[in-house]
């Protein structure tokens, strides 16, 4: 086990560069770059300004060349400055020769993206293990019938659909819950308690949007994993030593429907930090997808390679992480006989 896991960390190297490397190349092959973005703002700026400005961004070198320049940086951990206007640090925050602080993007994004995600996916299992579960021991019933109608409906409706839709019912017409942002005007002048109810008031859209689709999903691969085991024979074997069916359910069964969900954990992780692009953008949430998605539009080519060099390195852990679970939860993996 030892030497498997030492073979998955030294791999992770190699992947890496790869990934970076081609989103790198791909990165570069989108029409137009920050100085056309910035010329348009700007009709008066002539071919010298942009040209001085491809200079200072090292954009007039060739694309292998920047990719050095930019892996030189990062094995420093040194993601480098924002292409925008404000010019701050990717990654965490610098003292400039004044002493004064600039906070980094991502330093200021992640928290609140991890904030609205965590509670998303403890939302997400926490009610998708009990529908399916549920689903599973009443099978072909109208109980099942209901949660497999509420399944496929959360696959059908589109994210950014029923965004606009919910904030047009709770926010416009009866003004339930504020549409944007996390904090109402005022928000400094409020109570401790009461910041905290305007905080949750923000979040309860953003994150029920971005929990409906991963909910649908998760209790449908719960019923059909319990379905599974339910049919097992060793199942059958408790039942035939007259065990309750709540123990049967609940301790024999769901305990071995829900090792794969193990590894749909492990790859969860990437998404705590990439952050829902579509929730993100629609409630003007600065989190780390709105801030995908500007960088994007921008061109803003080093925090867009910070982002993805971050959701890659998550994507590698998450996955090492969860065969190390799987390891934990299954005795036949760590004894290696399971490949």
């Amino acid at each position: 086990m030892i030497s498997y896991l030492i073979k998955r960390i030294l791999w992770m190297i190699p992947m890496l560069i790869g990934i970076s490397l081609i989103s790198f190349f791909i990165m570069h092959l989108a029409p137009g770059d920050v100085t056309s973005n910035e010329a348009s703002f700007n009709p008066k700026a002539s071919e010298e300004s942009r040209q001085k400005l491809r200079e200072l961004y090292n954009l007039d070198k060739p694309v292998i060349i920047q990719y050095g320049l930019w892996v030189k940086r990062i094995v420093q951990l040194d993601f480098g400055n924002s292409f925008a206007s404000h010019q701050k640090p990717v990654l965490w925050e610098r003292k400039d020769k004044s002493g004064n602080i600039t906070k980094g993007l991502i330093q200021e994004s992640l928290p609140i993206t991890l904030m609205i995600n965590l509670m998303g996916i403890f939302i997400i299992f926490s009610i998708s293990i009990v529908l399916g579960t549920l689903s599973a021991v009443r099978q072909n019933t109208w109980v099942d019938r209901s949660i497999t109608l509420f399944v496929f409906i959360g696959f059908a409706i589109p994210g950014f659909w029923l965004a606009l839709l919910l904030m047009y019912w709770t926010g416009v017409s009866h003004q339930w819950l504020p549409i944007s942002g996390l904090h109402s005007p005022g928000f400094q002048n409020l109570s401790g308690f009461g910041q905290f109810i305007d905080l949750l008031k923000h979040l309860v859209l953003p994150v029920s949007i971005s929990s409906l689709s991963g909910l649908a999903g998760i209790s449908l691969y719960v019923r059909n994993g319990m379905l599974d085991i339910l049919h097992q024979d060793f199942i059958i074997t408790a039942r035939s030593k007259g065990l309750k069916e709540n123990k049967i359910v609940f301790i024999h069964a769901l305990k071995n429907a829900i090792l794969p969900l193990i590894t749909i954990i492990g790859l969860s992780i990437p998404g705590l930090i990439g952050g829902s692009v579509i929730a993100e953008s629609i409630f003007a949430i600065p989190g780390m997808g709105k801030l995908f998605y500007d960088s994007v539009l921008m061109r803003d080519f080093p925090v867009i390679m910070g982002i993805l060099t971050i959701g890659s390195v998550l994507t590698l852990i998450g996955t090492l992480l969860a065969d190390i679970g799987y390891a934990w939860a299954d005795p036949r993996v760590r004894k290696g006989l399971v490949k």
